[in-house]
């Protein structure tokens, strides 16, 4: 799903859906190249994925209001990155060439325009 943003409009927005958007922005303000937003398969979604130099970085974009649970980095259990490797694989299986690849967390405690946590190499295959 490509979702088009006018910068007025965000709070019109889910949450979800607004942290994704200032994920982009923010990675793209840091050089990185947006390759797909919202690729979904059958084991799951990846919020977004982006290029930096030669590796192709699947990006997991986390909002959490408060701490009670941990937090948004303590969201990102064991069970979603399961997932999101397996989301993964099926992405890079129909390339005839596999770059290197990472997985990234960009977390979100508020969306106050407060800059996010980027977490490069979250977790590993």
């Amino acid at each position: 799903m490509k979702v088009e943003h006018s910068v007025g409009g965000e709070n019109n927005l889910p949450r979800g859906v607004q942290a994704e958007h200032l994920a982009a922005q923010f990675l793209q303000a840091q050089g990185l190249k947006l390759v797909q937003q919202n690729y979904s398969c059958k084991y799951g979604e990846i919020d977004l994925i982006f290029k930096e130099a030669a590796t192709l970085v699947f990006i997991e974009v986390r909002l959490r209001g408060n701490n009670n649970f941990g937090g948004a980095a303590a969201s990102i259990t064991a069970t979603k990155q399961g997932r999101l490797i397996r989301t993964a694989q099926n992405y890079l299986a129909s390339m005839t060439h596999i770059p290197s690849c990472r997985f990234d967390a960009v977390l979100y405690e508020t969306l106050d325009g407060a800059p996010p946590q980027w977490i490069k190499n979250a977790f590993t295959i």
